[in-house]
């Protein structure tokens, strides 16, 4: 009965070695989706492998959306140090004029202070002053003075001064805008066409399985990410840029109220 036993373990064990064979190279096998597979069939494994293996549309879409980047980056880079150069500037003229005993003295801040939208507000009021024959005669107590209508005039030339240097300020800060409400759009047009090229892949390969579809969704998803990274950056570019613009018409309203007050207390009002 030993021997039986024996002889049927022997056997049992040569059966199973051709089935132990073929799971060792089942085990030695990569699996179908793995990297190697994925490499010898040119499926892409990253973005820039997409980028690259996408269709000729969707290239186009990323270099349009490259460039309104550099565009707006360039934009805010050169806005944001302008309008720190001007707040500087105005800053420091505003605090010396305001310690200006006379406006004579005022004159002379003007001339060695630092070219800024301020600066240019007090010398538009000193052009109109020189410009301006007084309605109002003198007398003995006190010289020849401006009118109520004269002085409103100043107040609509100072105000028009003001405007057109927010105007000069606020230069190509409505790209952003343009910029960060477009770039979506541009960014749909490339999803659209990921679609389209992945709609396509199941005609021609017969086939709607994921290996079809996949490259095509991954394409149009790359056009929509790169379009949210060129509208995110704008969009809060423009909403801070505005708001120090906003900021800076303000003062220079509230330097030109302070203009007017320093004519008053010169009798020149």
């Amino acid at each position: 009965m030993r021997a039986r036993s024996v002889v049927r373990t022997c056997m049992l064990a040569v059966a199973l070695l051709p089935l132990g064979a073929a799971v060792a190279r089942a085990q030695e096998t990569p699996p179908l989706g793995g990297p190697a597979a994925a490499a010898s069939s040119g499926v892409p494994s990253s973005a820039y492998e997409l980028v690259v293996a996408g269709s000729t549309e969707t290239k186009v879409v990323l270099v349009l959306l490259l460039a309104l980047s550099l565009i707006s980056w360039g934009i805010m880079l050169a806005k944001f140090r302008e309008f720190g150069r001007v707040e500087k500037a105005g800053r420091q003229f505003v605090r010396e004029f305001e310690h200006a005993g006379s406006l004579t003295e005022a004159e002379r801040v003007a001339g060695r202070a630092k070219a800024s939208p301020f600066v240019d507000v007090f010398r538009r009021a000193m052009l109109f002053l020189s410009e301006t024959r007084p309605a109002l005669p003198g007398t003995a107590d006190r010289g020849a003075r401006l009118s109520a209508s004269q002085v409103e005039a100043l107040r609509l030339v100072l105000d028009a001064e003001s405007d057109g240097g927010s105007d000069r300020l606020g230069r190509f800060v409505s790209w952003l805008a343009t910029i960060g409400s477009v770039s979506p759009l541009i960014g749909l047009l490339g999803t659209v066409l990921g679609v389209i090229s992945a709609f396509t892949g199941i005609a021609q390969k017969g086939s709607g399985n994921i290996a079809a579809v996949a490259p095509g969704v991954a394409e149009a998803l790359v056009a929509t990410a790169a379009a949210l990274t060129v509208a995110i950056p704008a969009v809060f570019g423009y909403n801070a840029l505005a708001n120090r613009l906003n900021r800076i018409q303000g003062e220079l309203d509230g330097f030109g109220s302070e203009l007017i007050a320093l004519l008053v207390r010169e009798d020149r009002i």
